[in-house]
């Protein structure tokens, strides 16, 4: 099954950044294709190389990162929530980029389900 993943929280506030990254892990440990991550509203933090949280936690960003990295995963953040949030494409993860919202729409288009982590 190709799978694509909507993430609207941000990485530290909410369940929903780890809950998508562990059912990505998941779904891809059972055959299946994360084909893309589409990041909207304040999950567009998630992909930025500004976290910097302590030894003993979770790096999110980094997480996402590697799954593009090792899975061939499309990390995309929306323009206008990026925009709105003062990020750019020189301060995204290796492996993530910066896309308009239509990209969601192909997204939703081309996998045969569309996933939704947040509110």
């Amino acid at each position: 099954m190709n799978i694509g993943i909507l993430l609207k929280e941000g990485p530290y506030n909410h369940q929903a950044a780890d809950t998508a990254y562990k059912f990505a892990e998941a779904a891809i440990k059972k055959g299946h294709t994360v084909d893309a991550v589409f990041l909207y509203n304040d999950g567009v933090i998630n992909a930025t190389n500004l976290t910097d949280p302590p030894q003993d936690d979770r790096n999110i960003a980094a997480r996402w990162s590697n799954m593009a990295k090792e899975h061939g995963v499309e990390i995309l953040a929306c323009i206008a929530a990026s925009k709105r949030r003062g990020i750019t494409d020189d301060i995204m993860i290796e492996g993530g980029s910066i896309t308009g919202l239509g990209t969601l729409t192909d997204i939703a288009i081309r996998n045969d389900r569309l996933l939704t982590f947040g509110d």
